[in-house]
């Protein structure tokens, strides 16, 4: 078992943009690091304070998620934290090493993770 991390940082505190954010984070998650959805065992997903038009859970039920348990939780409030922000772990089943597992960050959200953003 692995886990691996992903980010991104959304335009908008909208329903829409939660999902299409949630969506392409792990879809490329997964792409990056050969996984389908039977080999997730479960889903954190965390959102910075700041949007609270959707849950991003919901979002990634729509692609498939409905039957891997997953969380939602609120990062911290921290004054001057990078804003609109959605973070992922996924917990899964890999033959992957930890070296070879792949973290994602997309757009603004590369900035959190230089070490080991792609």
């Amino acid at each position: 078992m692995r886990a691996i991390r992903g980010a991104t940082q959304v335009r908008e505190n909208s329903e829409s943009e939660i999902a299409s954010a949630v969506q392409e984070l792990l879809l490329a998650m997964m792409a990056a690091n050969s996984l389908k959805i039977e080999d997730i065992i479960s889903v954190i997903l965390t959102s910075t304070p700041d949007l609270n038009a959707a849950f991003p859970a919901s979002g990634a039920r729509e692609i498939g998620f409905q039957a891997t348990p997953l969380l939602g939780a609120v990062e911290l409030d921290v004054p001057g934290a990078l804003e609109r922000v959605i973070r992922v772990m996924i917990h899964c089943d890999t033959e992957l090493s930890i070296s070879e597992i792949t973290h994602i960050y997309l757009h603004g959200a590369v900035s959190l993770r230089l070490d080991i953003a792609q």
